[in-house]
């Protein structure tokens, strides 16, 4: 490893280390996974006496670098791909759902190609909590099984990844199956006041966040949200505040969602505007008296915060996330029943003390596991 620097016979270790993912596109859920890495590298790093200098591709690498206060080069430019990794110690890929196919055939080709560079030029590489599959096209998955057994560490997001990396021949010994980094995400330490549209602390109605994103083209799903939410709203006045994830398209996805509620009677429907700082859409979150997400970080940022929450289920990646929290999706896509909905979401409301009993000794353990990837790689980049 040819960047490592000894400061002193006492200073930490300095390795530069070079991450890969769905950065810079400001989605909300895949920024906080990369604050997510910084924060607990940062920590288990320190706890092992090694400072870890990250270097992150990213589509806009100006404001990642402002953002996060670190270097980044531009994930599509080969030779500053190049160069950082060969001044690096090391390519850590994830978190999220990289390898898959089902938003197009040049995702898994791009990741898997980012890896396959790093081991070219004799780095190790390590796999970040990452949510693997679907992959529907066979041919890939040779990509996917060469790089990844020549990985120095392997972790995934849940036991389906797992399960799948098996299938395509990565031995299941090695890998981790640990939670999505996000579990882990502490608040924002200056936390604003309650302005730019926030719920005021004393606001008489209870506040049910939506998450909420574009997904079957004809809309069915989403006006199929929208008369399950204006069940709930004309059954109990709730104020319903609306989380883009991914601006500016689930902005728009709740405005329209937005304008099918029809009459409200005594609730509110409204769009929060966070900005880009992941940890201020946790805070949001961690205002609300109940959370109803299509996102799957939406769902984890209100498990992260013990926010009481029901998941709408778009991708098996929702369905996995809710299983390890002992929960089924209220419904899918395809069927969402609105007297069900809205008698699902008032059980949450009347009683939120009861979901935390149920669920939170789960929680802990999801927090607790999430920072094993960064205590493994800060470990062997040692």
């Amino acid at each position: 490893m040819g960047t490592a620097v000894l400061q002193g016979q006492t200073g930490p270790q300095i390795r530069r280390v070079v991450i890969s993912g769905y950065y810079g596109f400001r989605n909300s859920g895949d920024e906080a996974v990369l604050k997510s890495i910084l924060f607990a590298l940062a920590e288990e790093g320190a706890a092992q006496g090694v400072r870890i200098e990250p270097v992150v591709l990213s589509v806009d690498p100006a404001w990642t670098s402002a953002m996060y206060g670190v270097e980044a080069v531009h994930r599509m430019k080969l030779g500053e791909i190049v160069r950082a990794l060969r001044g690096s110690d090391g390519l850590i890929s994830g978190g999220g759902s990289l390898l898959q196919d089902a938003t197009g055939a040049a995702t898994i080709p791009y990741y898997t190609g980012i890896i396959k560079l790093a081991q070219l030029l004799r780095k190790p590489t390590f796999i970040y909590a990452q949510g693997i599959g679907p992959v529907n096209r066979r041919w890939m998955d040779r990509l996917i099984r060469g790089v990844m057994r020549r990985s120095a560490y392997v972790s995934v997001r849940d036991a389906e990844s797992a399960e799948l990396l098996g299938r395509m021949g990565v031995p299941l010994d090695r890998i981790d199956v640990v939670p999505d980094p996000v579990m882990a995400l502490p608040l924002p330490t200056a936390q604003p006041l309650a302005g730019a549209g926030a719920p005021a602390a004393d606001s008489p109605l209870p506040v049910v966040g939506v998450s909420l994103r574009h997904w079957r083209k004809d809309g069915a799903d989403l006006a199929r949200a929208a008369a399950a939410l204006g069940a709930l709203a004309r059954s109990r006045a709730v104020r319903l505040r609306f989380l883009p994830f991914h601006t500016p398209a689930d902005a728009e996805t709740s405005r329209q969602v937005i304008a099918q509620l029809g009459e409200l009677g005594a609730s509110v429907a409204e769009i929060a505007e966070p900005g880009d700082d992941p940890q201020q859409m946790l805070l949001e979150v961690s205002r609300c008296d109940a959370l109803f997400g299509m996102r799957l970080h939406a769902l984890i940022y209100a498990a992260n915060q013990l926010v009481p929450l029901v998941g709408l289920s778009y991708d098996p990646k929702i369905d996995q996330f809710l299983n390890r929290l002992g929960l089924k999706a209220v419904g899918t896509t395809e069927s969402l029943d609105p007297d069900a909905f809205a008698a699902a979401m008032g059980r949450l409301l009347d009683d939120p003390a009861q979901w935390r009993a149920s669920h939170g000794s789960a929680i802990d353990r999801l927090k607790e596991e999430a920072r094993i990837p960064a205590k493994q790689i800060a470990a062997k980049i040692r």
